[in-house]
């Protein structure tokens, strides 16, 4: 006889998240890499599930979204959509576009679940389920939508955490936030057309962001976000564990964050200026 797998459930997922330390009323930013929690029953559902039953109805999840657009391949030097392919790009919808794919299953399926919210940002766009999914969600700037008033900075404000579930640690969004923050010699900026859907039909609008693909300044190294992370754990911060078979960690939005500005600050030598 075939030996079943060894299938996670929603419960012992739960009995996982608590034991990393995840509690009732966190409001918490999560990223997964699915495949390395191993086989789930209900798959990405049941992680969504056991996050929902550890936080409680006072509690929070949210995904980093953005969206799955490939129309950033048709853009010319200034940012804008080609002439010949501005009528074939769909607007975005915040209710309805997909997540963007390299963020994981686990963003498109928390948006898709019954309650959710999302963001209008589109490229920076957070879903959120809970407590504070409105108020995280609601009046994303459309410019530098990574920085004051975005959903990552209220989930900082609102004193946070961010779980990652086997997800490289290069992949931490909140980053974003401390790059926007910090003081950083000669900060890279990005502008880029966006169609937005209207009432009245597709808007054309530029968006700018400080760069997010690359480091946002020339003087920080090309793996900054992994060593900042590396560094933050290596200092005795944060909480490590296993969900599902996944080698997972758990970290103070707050302190992560103003970590962050103090080591690019300092990597640039930015500290003493």
């Amino acid at each position: 006889m075939e030996k079943p797998l060894d299938f996670r459930t929603r419960a012992s997922l739960r009995e996982d998240l608590r034991r990393i330390g995840l509690r009732g009323g966190d409001t918490v930013l999560v990223h997964a890499a699915m495949r390395r929690v191993g086989p789930i029953l209900n798959g990405p559902d049941a992680l969504i599930g056991a996050l929902l039953d550890v936080v409680g109805p006072q509690g929070t999840i949210m995904v980093y979204t953005s969206w799955e657009t490939r129309h950033e391949a048709l853009l010319d030097e200034q940012g804008r959509v080609l002439a010949d392919w501005r009528d074939h790009v769909p607007p975005f919808v915040p209710s309805t576009a997909r997540a963007i794919r390299i963020n994981g299953a686990i963003a498109e399926c928390v948006r898709t679940t019954a309650g959710a919210r999302r963001s209008a940002n589109p490229s920076a766009s957070m879903a959120a389920i809970g407590a504070l999914a409105d108020w995280l969600t609601a009046d994303h700037p459309m410019n530098y939508g990574y920085g004051p008033g975005s959903p990552l900075a209220k989930l900082v404000e609102a004193g946070g955490r961010i779980l990652m579930v086997g997800a490289p640690w290069n992949k931490c969004t909140a980053i974003h936030y401390a790059e926007h923050i910090a003081r950083l010699p000669d900060k890279i900026v990005v502008r880029f057309e966006v169609p937005l859907a209207t009432p009245a039909g597709t808007q054309w609008r530029f968006i700018e962001e400080f760069e997010t693909d690359d480091p946002v300044s020339d003087a920080l190294p090309v793996n900054h976000i992994h060593a900042i992370v590396s560094a933050f754990v290596e200092r005795g911060n944060g909480s490590r564990g296993t969900i599902g078979a996944a080698p997972s960690l758990l970290m103070e939005a707050p302190l992560l964050v103003r970590f962050a500005v103090d080591w690019m600050e300092a990597a640039t030598g930015s500290a003493s200026a």
